[in-house]
């Protein structure tokens, strides 16, 4: 058995629940084992974070005291998984509907590789969920979708892990119940739900919760928690309502800050659009692997097909390209901005001295993306950890990766803004001299240097436009010439319109001098 955890309401009444049930068998047929996951994306509203790893902690001390079969687990993502060392050392843009990146790397893989190993183990497993139907219209929808192929009374196959079956104990409950039984039954281990009810009512917009009289009372509880980088909402309000409700929370504001400044949604007070102009400053126009790609051309060209023979000019140019990762100078400047906040909430939060923004496992992947994947041999992050912190950077060394001093780059940097043209980007030029010394500098102890030419080649082909403007030109060309017919083909299609193909030994022509297996 598997309860999945979140410290939220719905999944505590389901650990109350099973705990309650195992308290009530004999010892003697308390032999199986419940395994309680929590999934820590890193990434958590800090006060639930904290809050679950508190519950945790004393929920596997009170079962070992009662004898309960229940084990917690604490799960996290892979370092290569993290939010912020795909965010800001892959540079991928903030989370959003149409680039849902996050939650397979954060939440589901975690939690899956578990569930795996348990199936893999003991040959099958039961997961426990706090899913009910009446949290959203989508939900009850996905659930009655699920319930028909349920093969006993609520145990639904996991279509995603072979093995395993669902069951959901509290899918037809309400709002109201929940809270009537967190409220009406104390908690088994001990941590106790008046303090959930609290922590509830914190993130609620007012500070308080109602009296329920009727079905047009808002209820207590509806706050939802996640991820407090989270952009797929317009607005983090529990963390909000937290800072707003308690002023001993206010050291929470440079983590809402942060969240607001990677949302490319437009602010209050500016223009439609403006977000979205702001979100493809801070990106690059080339994808992750250095290609271009056209965006709504194709759809332009179908409305209009005289467009596909007409030149894109002036803005029309530049939006052409999908923008992709986040560049060099922003990244560098967020991080910068991290550290700052995590230093902040140190010195003025509440017990808050060792708390991370960012861990320095995460640090140590960014630095290596940075420098070997993305050619970045400036080495920035030491530089920036000890400026913001004061402190050395406690990560270990990455060796011989930068074949140029500090100084010796500074001077490639102004040498190619001396070099650029009027219309040229310096950055161009100096990344693809740089790309291409980083290559050198990789392969030169290899006593075979097979890959050297290939690797010098992609990196002449990512950095060989003047400009973004002239990038897009380039690629528009590049769609036109795939479409339009090849030569061969023209002079087929000409051939056909004269020339109609009989069966040979047919010579009843009907046009003089013209064999007869021709018409």
């Amino acid at each position: 058995w598997i309860i999945g955890y979140s410290g939220g309401k719905d999944s505590t009444a389901c650990v109350q629940l099973v705990w309650n049930a195992l308290a009530g068998l004999p010892k003697d047929q308390r032999h199986k084992v419940v395994h309680v996951i929590s999934t820590d994306t890193l990434v958590e509203n800090p006060v639930v974070s904290s809050w679950v790893e508190r519950s945790l902690k004393t929920m596997g001390a009170a079962a070992e005291r009662h004898g309960i079969p229940v084990e917690p687990h604490h799960l996290r993502p892979e370092v290569v998984d993290t939010f912020w060392v795909n965010l800001l050392g892959k540079g991928y843009p903030s989370p959003r509907h149409m680039f849902r990146w996050c939650t397979e790397r954060l939440k589901i893989r975690p939690s899956n590789a578990f569930i795996t190993r348990i199936v893999r183990e003991q040959g099958e497993a039961i997961l426990v969920l706090g899913t009910r139907k009446q949290e959203s219209i989508n939900r009850a929808r996905t659930m009655a979708r699920h319930a028909v192929h349920q093969v006993r009374n609520r145990l639904t196959p996991n279509a995603s892990l072979l093995g395993s079956l669902i069951y959901t104990p509290i899918e037809d409950w309400s709002n109201d119940d929940v809270w009537a039984y967190l409220t009406s039954i104390a908690n088994p281990w001990d941590y106790p739900n008046e303090h959930l009810l609290g922590m509830y009512a914190g993130a609620t917009e007012g500070g308080e919760c109602p009296l329920v009289v009727d079905s047009s009372t808002p209820s207590c509880g509806d706050s939802r928690f996640g991820c407090w980088v989270c952009t797929l909402v317009d607005k983090d309000k529990s963390m909000s309502a937290m800072i707003q409700n308690d002023l001993e929370k206010e050291w929470m504001l440079p983590l809402l800050d942060l969240r607001n400044e990677l949302d490319m949604r437009d602010r209050p007070e500016e223009e439609q659009g403006t977000g979205l102009k702001r979100d493809r400053t801070r990106r690059d126009f080339r994808r992750i692997d250095g290609r271009l790609h056209l965006y709504a051309q194709d759809e332009k060209m179908k409305e209009d097909p005289k467009r596909s023979k007409k030149k894109l000019h002036g803005d029309e140019l530049e939006r052409a390209l999908v923008h992709g990762p986040y560049v060099q100078e922003w990244r560098e400047g967020f991080l910068r901005k991290l550290l700052t906040a995590q230093m902040q909430i140190r010195e003025h939060g509440l017990d808050m001295s060792t708390f991370e923004v960012i861990t320095v496992p995460e640090l140590e992947q960014i630095r290596r993306i940075w420098v070997i994947e993305k050619n970045e041999i400036e080495d920035s992050l030491p530089r920036i950890y000890q400026e913001v912190t004061g402190t050395p950077y406690p990560g270990s060394p990455l060796g011989d990766q930068c074949p140029l001093d500090p100084g010796a780059l500074a001077l490639l940097q102004e040498v190619c803004q001396e070099l650029a043209g009027p219309e040229e980007d310096w950055h161009l030029r100096y990344g693809m001299v740089r790309e291409m010394l980083s290559q050198e500098s990789r392969y030169r102890t290899q006593r075979r240097r097979a890959g050297l030419f290939e690797a010098l080649e992609k990196g002449l082909q990512r950095h060989h436009y003047w400009n973004e403007r002239d990038a897009a030109a380039w690629a528009k060309d590049r769609l036109r010439s795939e479409r339009a017919p090849s030569e061969d083909l023209l002079i087929l299609q000409d051939l056909s319109s004269i020339l109609v193909v009989t069966p040979s030994g047919d010579d009843d022509s009907s046009e003089p001098g013209l064999p007869g297996a021709f018409k």
